[in-house]
């Protein structure tokens, strides 16, 4: 009896002994707190969309390959073009022979074939299709190869470190096309924010399309690669990525009681486990999160204007105002202060900044957001005085 007791003794210590370096290591590679999930991905982040507060992140920074997770930064292109109005949903695309000899998962795009962009957009959003993404990225820029260059240059733009594309879908496995799992959420969240549109596509689970060519026309089904949008109830989007060399990736994005989170899973060994992981962190970040949320609508008084042409400025937000907290703090007891003075001397220009509102969160200050001058008010000059003077005793 005293050697089993000693045989389980040992066996305690040793497992002991086991997680030190373990717990040492999570320190290391950015465990976000106590509670957080333990994950199969070599590589994660976990982000709140409209603060962009990182709530976990385990070796983030790792260069990998991205595979078909590539295909966020190229429905970012294609959106900012439709915002700039270079291109209408309406418009009609022609397949071209480079498109269609796309290989990978593909919608067999044949060439010739006119596709909306609208469409094209549902085939690179929902199935993931490399045909689509090279007739969209050549519709843009002309050619792919020019294509690769505005999507390295907006990745540049949003501060992307890690990150090189080689092609807009992902499909090459070259060491020269990789980014990180932050550099992932960064464009998501740049996709998700500035372009609410794309969880039109990113949400459809099955839709049908039309293949028109010279034999006739054909119904073609698309299904969504996200298995997660059946299994999340929350689940929004947004892409999935799979090569060899890349494994299996995520970017997982949800909406709950108006909060959106981001979870970016990479190099994962299995589809199932990707997915799971990406649950298993959603689940964390609401479970921890309480998100603060000032429009900012409110109305602020005009502020007197000393020799000026007019006697006030109206003053306007620059913006609203966002705060994750995840340590726990009541959130409804953020107070806001507006600070301004009680004039200002002219001349004033508009967009200048008059102000600020500070908030503050048990003492501290979480955030501003400056107040600015909503129009432009110069400086009197000797006429100007004389006018108003004469105005007044008209009145």
């Amino acid at each position: 009896m005293s050697g089993i007791i000693r045989k389980r003794a040992a066996l305690l210590l040793a497992s002991v002994l086991l997680a030190l370096p373990l717990a040492a290591a999570r320190v290391q590679i950015g465990y976000a707190a106590e509670g957080a999930p333990a994950i199969s991905a070599p590589s994660a982040i976990l982000l709140e969309a409209s603060t962009g507060k990182v709530i976990f992140e385990q070796n983030a920074d790792q260069v990998c390959s991205p595979a078909s997770i590539t295909k966020i930064m190229t429905l970012l292109l294609i959106f900012d073009a439709l915002d700039a109005g270079k291109i209408k949903l309406t418009d009609e695309v022609i397949t071209s022979g480079h498109a269609q000899s796309m290989g990978g998962s593909q919608v067999y795009l044949e060439e010739g074939e006119l596709q909306t962009v609208d469409t094209l957009i549902k085939c690179i959003a929902v199935a993931s299709g490399n045909d689509a993404a090279a007739a969209m990225a050549e519709y843009i820029a002309g050619s792919e190869a020019e294509f690769v260059v505005r999507m390295n240059q907006r990745a540049k733009e949003l501060g992307m470190e890690n990150t090189n594309f080689v092609d807009c879908c992902g499909l090459t496995d070259s060491d020269d096309h990789h980014t990180s799992a932050r550099d992932v959420a960064v464009m998501s969240r740049e996709l998700i924010t500035k372009h609410p549109d794309v969880y039109r596509y990113t949400g459809i689970w099955m839709e049908d399309i039309t293949h028109t060519t010279a034999r006739g026309s054909t119904p073609f089904t698309l299904s969504s690669t996200n298995k997660l949008l059946k299994q999340y109830q929350w689940a929004t989007g947004l892409k999935t990525g799979f090569t060899n060399k890349a494994k299996y990736c995520l970017s997982a994005t949800a909406r709950k009681d108006d909060v959106e989170m981001i979870a970016v899973v990479m190099t994962e060994p299995d589809s199932r486990t990707r997915f799971a992981d990406a649950a298993a962190l959603l689940n964390y970040g609401y479970s921890v999160s309480s998100l603060y949320r000032d429009e900012n609508r409110d109305s602020i008084p005009p502020l007197e204007v000393k020799g000026g042409v007019e006697e006030s400025v109206p003053l306007a937000y620059d913006s609203g105002f966002s705060y994750l907290d995840v340590d726990g703090n009541d959130v409804r007891m953020i107070q806001k202060r507006v600070q301004l003075p009680q004039s200002v001397q002219a001349p004033v220009r508009a967009g200048d900044a008059a102000g600020e509102a500070e908030y503050v969160l048990n003492g501290e200050t979480i955030g501003t957001v400056p107040i600015l001058y909503a129009a432009s008010v110069r400086k009197a000059a000797y006429g100007d005085r004389l006018a108003k003077v004469f105005r007044y005793y008209l009145l």
